[in-house]
């Protein structure tokens, strides 16, 4: 079994229940309901049917990449390029893990939600895995906008609908992911290459992404700012979203006077980790302050 989990890239899955949860108390908040025992019972069906949802991409995403995963130092060990686990035994364990994720979210929260799970597995699999990811540098995009959709997920199943701050949300996780990919990307650079995946800095160089990721930190301040903005949330998440902002550009501007792929996989090791923290910090404030509004 522990191959099969393996598939799953657990640390995806469970990075994102934060902005399930934090996406769903805003949903309760506006909505203007309380977390009675049904709620919270939707709210662990939204985690649970999701997570499932996600497991089953990362599955599928494993076996059409398992070609290219051979290329990569990363990835040469997982467990369909070793051959731990069949072809067919993924395949079957994907569709599984899909079909009980989506049962589940049907059964414990609405349509929309599962409409939006939907559209990110769409995404994740066909438009990014399958369409663009070997074939164009927005690929990246492609993926960010399959990744966006975990705190909408949990917008919709409380609220029950897609209004202005379900859109932030997206925009907030959207802006986060570009960054983070990209230096993810900086990092495995020679792996990306040697497979041949023209991710940004493969296609236009590390001074290049350095800029984008520059730009869209800028984007993700004005993102997250627009909760508060529009008085989805009060002042101090606007506080804890401006400082984590402004932090996080002051340490992507300090990248441009870097130079040197060893310097450069360093200084983007820590953009990586800082950004997780953001992710974290930030949603954490979004559910804390649903919960106190």
């Amino acid at each position: 079994m522990k191959h099969y989990y393996e598939l799953t890239k657990s640390g995806l899955v469970f990075g994102n229940i934060v902005a399930v949860i934090a996406g769903f108390l805003l949903g309760q908040s506006v909505a203007g309901f309380g977390m009675p025992a049904a709620k919270a019972g939707m709210l662990a069906g939204a985690i649970i049917g999701l997570g499932l949802v996600m497991a089953s991409g990362c599955v599928f995403n494993n076996y059409i990449d398992r070609d290219i995963d051979a290329k990569m130092e990363r990835t040469k060990r997982r467990a369909l390029v070793t051959r731990r686990v069949s072809e067919r035994n993924a395949i079957v364990f994907g569709a599984v893990l899909g079909v009980l994720g989506f049962a589940a979210l049907a059964m414990s929260t609405n349509a929309v939600a599962v409409a939006v799970a939907g559209v990110g597995f769409v995404f994740y699999v066909f438009v990014y895995t399958i369409g663009t990811k070997r074939r164009s540098p927005y690929g990246t995009a492609m993926g960010a906008i399959a990744g966006a959709t975990p705190p909408v997920v949990g917008y919709a199943a409380a609220a029950g609908r897609l209004d202005l701050a379900a859109f932030i949300l997206f925009a907030i996780m959207f802006t986060w992911q570009m960054p983070h990919f990209f230096a993810i990307a900086i990092r495995r650079k020679e792996d990306y290459a040697a497979a041949k995946v023209p991710v940004l800095p493969v296609r236009s160089g590390i001074a290049r992404t350095k800029l984008s990721m520059a730009v869209y930190i800028i984007e993700f301040i004005a993102a997250s700012s627009l909760l508060a903005v529009f008085g989805y949330a009060g002042a101090p998440y606007l506080a804890v979203a401006l400082l984590l902002g402004i932090v996080w550009f002051v340490l992507a501007v300090r990248g441009f006077g870097i130079t040197g792929i060893e310097h450069d996989r360093r200084w983007a090791r820590g953009m990586f980790y800082f950004s997780l923290f953001v992710m974290v910090a930030l949603f954490g404030a979004i559910g804390i302050g649903a919960l106190a509004g």
